[in-house]
């Protein structure tokens, strides 16, 4: 079903969870934040290897709380102890398993609750065409569209901004989606939501969790974020104006003027996003040399 899914629209599915393994282990996070686990070193990405962590099999490993508990430092008479950083909590989201693929329950703009196929390799969140009916969200001659392949043919397919997507009590404002229908499931959660998050995936206990990319502004994280999720964001808007200008070239001469305005709509919006970007940006005091 997992291929079939991502034959249709392109997009490669990478939910790697925990699988139930009595062996070895190995731990790895992706520069997105990904949580992953491999059975076997081989099977980490080599530019991962050397910082992936050997978990122990379950049986030698000891009962503890997250994080494991240590033994408390000493502290001399007068002084006062180092505050000890720890990370934001963050939201935990069951998940639901169908065929080869997990799902999740998912708010969009406050009320329509559906379930999502889980993606964190997907580019951008997919609704469903009765989706995108039932929310009120009218695709015309001036909703942007962007070039999508499927295993047959490339297709235009129309890109929406939902007020809001709601994962358990982590919410996300506008954000970026396509309306693509797919077989058997009403959408999928891909990377314009996931993406503001630290995405942990656990098959064992059927959950994710989710943590803030967003941490308290600072001179190395202008607005709370860190360098990598600006450059990320940037990349990702000039990726999409690029394609979407080659596209418009292919496209221009052919006599196929309502597909051009498609496209033309969809550089306006890409513009559009990319001068807020900057805005941001420039507010939050990100580096310039981050934007590229």
């Amino acid at each position: 079903m997992k291929t079939r899914v991502t034959n249709l629209i392109l997009l490669i599915v990478l939910i790697l969870f925990v699988t139930p393994c009595y062996g070895e282990m190995y731990k790895w996070v992706d520069e997105k934040g990904t949580l992953h686990f491999a059975d076997d070193l081989s099977k980490v990405p080599e530019k991962y290897r050397p910082d992936a962590e050997l978990r122990k099999p379950p049986k030698e490993m000891k009962e503890v709380s997250v994080p494991e508990a240590q033994e408390k430092p000493k502290t001399v008479p007068g002084m006062t102890s180092p505050p000890v950083k720890t990370e934001a909590a963050g939201y935990e989201v069951p998940l639901f398993r169908r065929h080869e693929l997990w799902l999740t329950e998912v708010v969009l703009n406050g009320s329509a609750k559906h379930y999502f196929i889980v993606d964190t390799g997907a580019s951008f969140t997919l609704i469903s065409r009765q989706i995108a009916n039932e929310l009120g969200i009218p695709i015309n001659d001036t909703t942007p569209f962007i070039r999508v392949a499927s295993v047959s043919d490339v297709m235009l397919t129309p890109l929406v901004t939902l007020r809001s997507i709601r994962v358990g009590k982590a919410e996300v404002e506008n954000v970026d989606t396509l309306v693509y229908s797919m077989p058997s499931y009403q959408g999928l959660l891909g990377n314009s939501f996931l993406n503001k998050f630290k995405v942990v995936l656990d098959s064992i206990n059927g959950k994710m969790t989710l943590y803030s990319m967003q941490g308290t502004p600072s001179p190395d994280r202008p607005g709370g974020f860190s360098r990598d999720y600006w450059i990320g964001q940037f990349k990702f808007y000039n990726r999409n104006l690029e394609e979407l200008r080659r596209l418009k070239a292919s496209y221009e001469g052919r006599g196929s003027q309502a597909e051009l305005n498609r496209i033309n709509n969809a550089i306006r919006y890409f513009e559009g996003q990319l001068s807020e970007l900057e805005r941001k940006a420039s507010f939050a005091g990100v580096p310039r040399n981050w934007r590229e």
